[in-house]
This record gives structure tokens, sequence and C-alpha cells, in this order.
């Protein structure tokens, strides 16, 4: 249990630096921050993956920088209240990382349907051996009528 804590408090602490990140790019050139930051890592500015990266930026404005801060704030905020849940003991921490990690499997089945990709493949894994890992402790642990 609290590895999974552990684990959504570390998913969670991210989203919040990529939400922060996303805002602070709000007024400036985010193509020109991101090959900055791209020189600065001394990365291949011609590898397939900066390339995608760079093309899905261009179309990104102050609005949509907002928008995906604040899904990410939320998502993030899910995260931690999921960690601190499970954290903490607590029965409703359970249920609540239950009930979200769960909404999430058609999602990921979905892109898998797309194209199988070992990450999806083990995302997916992952929350289904959080979902049943937390509903045998509740069933082991629920007090019989």
């Amino acid at each position: 249990m609290v590895l999974i804590a552990l684990f959504k408090f570390f998913k969670g602490f991210i989203l919040l630096a990529v939400g922060v990140g996303a805002l602070s790019l709000v007024h400036k050139d985010v193509a020109l921050e991101v090959a900055r930051w791209i020189d600065a890592f001394r990365i291949d500015p011609h590898n397939f993956y900066v390339q995608r990266l760079l093309g899905k930026i261009y179309f990104l404005n102050a609005h949509r920088l907002r928008q995906l801060s604040a899904g990410t704030f939320f998502y993030a905020g899910l995260l931690l209240t999921e960690g601190a849940g499970l954290l903490s003991g607590k029965r409703w921490g359970r249920y609540f990382t239950i009930i979200i990690t769960s909404s999430f499997i058609p999602l990921e089945l979905f892109e898998i349907a797309k194209r199988i990709t070992f990450p999806r493949m083990a995302v997916l894994l992952t929350n289904i051996a959080i979902v049943a890992y937390l509903v045998l402790e509740l069933r082991r642990n629920s007090e019989p009528l």
C-alpha cells in the first residue's frame, strides 16, 4: 500500500511541476524556449522524438497552455489525494484509488487498440495490478455484515 501511495505522490508532484512549467510559458515563445532546453541538455535537434515534440509545440498558444496546466493541476490533485488516502491507511483512500485508476483503463484499452506499444501495455498492466491489489485488500479487511 505504501509503495502505491508513494507512486501516486511521485506522479502527482511531477504533474504539478509540468503544470507550473506550462504556466511559466504562457507569455513566451514556446518553440524558442524548447529550443533553448534542447541546446542546454545537448540533445540532437534532428532526433525523431524531438521533431515530434516540436511539431506538437508549434500549435501551443497561451489559451491552450492554460487549459493544459488546468488539466494537469486537476489530475495532480487527484493523484495527491489518492496518495494521501492510501498513505494514511484510510478506507476511502482505497475506494478513491480504485475508482480513479479503473476509470482510466477504458482509455488505456482504446489507446492500445489504436497501437500496441510497450509503455501503453506497462501502464495498463500496472493500473490493473493496482486495482486488483486494492480490491483484494478491501475484501480481505472488510467487516462481515
